[in-house]
């Protein structure tokens, strides 16, 4: 699969919390975890299960940077 997005982001899915139409999916990134926000729908069709490796994908005009 070939796609624009330059933010690829390979982890591994630790926990997915479902609801009535939306669900949450937690991906651990190296020492970070990425949280995502998706449709019930979506973790259905991609067959999504935690332990799963999978590609968090940014796509976004604005990001923020921050430093400690």
């Amino acid at each position: 699969m070939q796609i624009s997005a330059r933010n690829q982001l390979r982890g591994r899915v630790t926990a997915i919390t479902l609801g009535a139409v939306m669900a949450e999916v937690r991906v651990q990134v190296g020492q970070s975890e990425i949280v995502s926000a998706i449709t019930r729908a979506s973790v259905d069709s991609l067959g999504i299960n935690v332990g799963d490796e999978v590609m968090a994908i940014v796509k976004a005009t604005e990001v923020m940077i921050g430093k400690p």
